[in-house]
């Protein structure tokens, strides 16, 4: 662990994964006083995807105490892109990325922002998946140096309500359609089983299980499949579900799970993370989205949390629930001297939206070169630092 103390502020680079794990109760202390911050950023998560996804000597955790206090936090590591790049941890099973600031302390994001700067040296800063609001947007507007914004994935979001509050937001056939299809839900006798914590790890097993009968076939993501995502999961879930911060249901039929869930919660939003259901569920044309989102609609209705969010992606049966499309931001940072580099690194991002939006085009039938992929769209800046 690399030190450097600057005034009252004292800014450490934490690089030994043991380390990174003895800072759990500083971590949640920090991340209960930073209100944007989902699950992903909490240290069950975030040192399960090390252990099962970290390479040996990349680690670089900023952290910054104020007065013998965690104020701010920035989990990265160094990867090669080819250009040296500081991202955030997490990979791609992660669907927010963030950073983590002490709502109360109002010179935590500059203090990081430092702290980041001085860290990166020649490697450039990309952070993925930012959500509107999130504490990054802070580090953002503090940085001094060259940066871009970037637009990311999309996700749909409802308000946090009972089912029957969003069926009256539908056009009323199709609330009509999805009331038959509870219904039916019902009569099949399909009930909800919420798993307590000391169970939570266990179900894990199952819900992937399910996932991979359910995907047989049809594309299945095959990391999904992979042991080292089903050690993160049971490590992360076991942790966040005592915490509070993980939801974990089960959906039976005559004693048996024929479905299950993991969603993940903050204060003010739940997540319906990855779920897996018996393809007989799928034989007996169960809508299995609405099954899962009356679970999820309850409890963030119950529990005052004012936002459902379908997470990344607009597929079809996201769509017609008509939620409102959130883009989630790429944050870009480096030095100014590094501007040549950012630029670069933000033109190879540019380059492979664009051609997976047109392999997105021709598959859906032509391409239309007034399309814009997600990654194009840019926003550049740069300040003196």
């Amino acid at each position: 662990m690399t030190t450097a103390v600057a005034h009252e502020t004292r800014v450490t680079v934490c690089r030994d994964p043991q380390e990174f794990g003895e800072l759990a109760g500083q971590w949640e202390d920090l991340r209960r006083r930073c209100r944007p911050a989902t699950a992903f950023q909490s240290h069950a998560w975030l040192h399960s995807w090390w252990l099962s996804y970290g390479r040996p000597g990349r680690l670089r955790v900023v952290l910054v105490h104020s007065g013998g206090e965690l104020v701010a936090a920035a989990p990265m590591m160094l990867t090669y892109r080819p250009l040296p790049t500081l991202v955030a941890l997490g990979g791609a099973i992660t669907d927010f990325c963030d950073v983590l600031l002490d709502d109360g302390h109002p010179q935590a994001a500059r203090s990081l922002a430092r702290a980041l700067h001085q860290t990166a040296r020649g490697a450039v800063i990309d952070l993925r998946e930012v959500r509107p609001g999130a504490a990054a947007e802070r580090l953002y507007d503090a940085w001094q140096g060259s940066r871009q914004r970037l637009r990311d994935s999309v996700c749909l979001e409802l308000p946090g309500v009972s089912m029957e509050s969003l069926l009256d937001r539908l056009p009323a056939p199709s609330a009509k359609r999805t009331r038959r299809k509870l219904r039916k839900i019902d009569k099949m006798g399909i009930t909800e089983y919420r798993v307590p914590p000391s169970e939570a790890a266990a179900s894990v097993p199952t819900m992937l299980r399910l996932h991979a009968m359910q995907w047989e076939g049809r594309g299945v993501t095959p990391e999904h499949l992979l042991p080292r995502f089903r050690a993160h999961l049971e490590r992360a879930v076991r942790e966040l579900a005592g915490s509070g911060d993980a939801l974990v249901t089960e959906y039976r039929l005559g004693g048996e799970t024929v479905a299950a869930e993991i969603s993940l919660t903050s204060p003010d939003m739940v997540c319906g993370y990855l779920y897996g259901a018996d393809p007989r569920l799928r034989a007996e044309k169960v809508d299995i989205t609405t099954m899962l989102l009356r679970n999820n609609a309850s409890y963030a209705d119950s529990s005052g949390r004012a936002t459902l969010n379908l997470m990344r992606g607009s597929e079809p049966h996201k769509l017609r629930w008509q939620g409102e499309s959130v883009a989630n931001q790429r944050f870009v940072l480096s030095r100014r001297q590094l501007a040549p580099a950012l630029g670069l690194h933000t033109a190879q991002i540019a380059g492979r939206a664009f051609a997976a939006e047109m392999v997105r085009q021709r598959a859906a039938g032509g391409w239309s070169w007034r399309s814009r992929p997600n990654g194009a769209r840019t926003e550049t800046e740069g300040t003196a630092g």
